[in-house]
């Protein structure tokens, strides 16, 4: 789930909730809906094994991507004050969650999910999957370029031959000529391009697990990293709606169980129970949304970058909410397990990452200083100085 261009406020949210819509239902019902349909006992160790796997690359994005989201941050602040902010590229700009996107993105979200739910039912679901196919390679190849970008400038060594390079589309000529792309990049990032389209192709033609899970993971690590959360109101407001979507589409309709079954694209992690049994070949999934990823992992990368505005060097409400989200991440896993009934993750994890963080602040009397805490975006801070602007003029 990326929005990656800071496009009119509907695209990202639409890019976003289409992806939303199939991931969430993963984390609850891929994996009993897979064991309806292949008769394969797991065996305990099997089991723990592929749980435990999910939940440890699912803690990967959240935090390097909070890590990364507060590099990012500070590079937007220096680009706001007149400083070179070190953004290339459009995409490379963190895109910010209002309160308002963050009140309509359920709606929006279960309105794209009912739409792939009729897609499906309407037309052939080979068709669709092969569209989305081609889709999903293309975000994932550039997704996971991006991703493995940092890493890459860490191997080569200095003497590395980097050059720069620009690619330009344009419109019209003379004084009406208008920029349709604009995009910089260098050597480093041609290999990371090459490396990234090789593991596209081999998700394209094999479906392997783990091209699946690559691309997975640099989905997640780059909507952490990306995906700014104004303050703390809208990040409640936003995991709180989807709270309520989550719970609504598994317990009360098929919808997002159909949709799961039928949406093939990697928007989710996968790991095989029977990886002890049958080695890479293995085939019976366990599977975690990537939305129980994102959706929580921004709200955690929104506390650290709240720590790091307190300037006392400590990431306490960072830590308290990462572990937040272990617990209600192995809450969710117990209680499918206990009851053998599908589980909206959401259930467990947003009142787990909501509410360690809160009494934590309870504690240590910063809950005010807590909600206060605000990061504008882009258009805001230009408003916000070109309002400056007009009052000093005034005077």
């Amino acid at each position: 789930m990326s929005e990656a261009e800071p496009a009119p406020a509907s695209a990202p949210e639409a890019v976003a909730a289409a992806v939303l819509d199939a991931l969430n239902a993963t984390d609850s019902n891929g994996t009993e809906a897979l064991n309806a349909t292949v008769k394969f006992v797991a065996t305990p160790e099997g089991t723990a094994l592929a749980y435990g796997s999910l939940v440890f690359m699912a803690l990967l994005p959240i935090f390097f991507g909070a890590l990364r989201s507060v590099t990012c941050s500070k590079s937007k602040e220096l680009g706001e004050n007149g400083y070179d902010s070190g953004f290339r590229n459009a995409s490379d700009m963190p895109e910010t969650i209002t309160s308002r996107d963050a009140a309509r993105f359920p709606i929006i979200a279960s309105c794209t999910l009912f739409g792939l739910y009729l897609f499906f039912k309407v037309f052939s679901q080979e068709y669709i999957n092969l569209l989305l196919s081609v889709y999903f390679f293309v975000l994932g190849v550039l997704a996971l370029s991006h991703t493995m970008s940092p890493l890459m400038s860490a191997i080569f060594p200095a003497s590395f031959p980097n050059k720069q390079y620009q690619l330009l589309f344009t419109q019209g000529s003379g004084e009406s000529k208008e920029e349709i792309v604009n995009y910089e990049f260098d050597t480093k990032n041609l290999v990371c391009l090459v490396i990234s389209s090789v593991v596209g192709v081999w998700y394209l033609f094999k479906k392997h697990w783990i091209a699946n899970n690559l691309f997975g993971l640099a989905f997640a690590l780059n909507g952490v990293e990306l995906l700014h959360l104004n303050n703390v109101s809208t990040g409640c407001i936003l995991l709180g709606g989807l709270f309520v979507y989550d719970v609504f589409w598994v317990f009360g309709t098929n919808v997002m169980v159909t949709v799961a079954k039928s949406f093939e694209a990697p928007i989710k992690l996968v790991f095989p129970q029977d990886l002890l049994e049958k080695g890479l070949e293995a085939s019976n999934f366990a599977m975690l949304g990537l939305g129980d990823i994102v959706i929580p992992g921004i709200f955690i990368a929104l506390l650290l970058r709240f720590d790091v505005s307190l300037k006392k060097n400590s990431r306490t409400y960072f830590y308290s909410s990462f572990l937040a989200y272990i617990f209600g991440l192995g809450l969710t896993i117990f209680v499918m397990h206990t009851f053998k009934h599908a589980q909206p993750a959401l259930l467990y994890l947003v009142p787990a990452c909501v509410g360690f963080p809160v009494i934590v602040a309870l504690l240590k009397g910063e809950l005010t200083e807590m909600f206060r805490y605000e990061e504008t975006s882009p258009e805001e801070a230009e408003t916000k100085d070109d309002s400056s602007d007009s009052e000093k003029k005034d005077q």
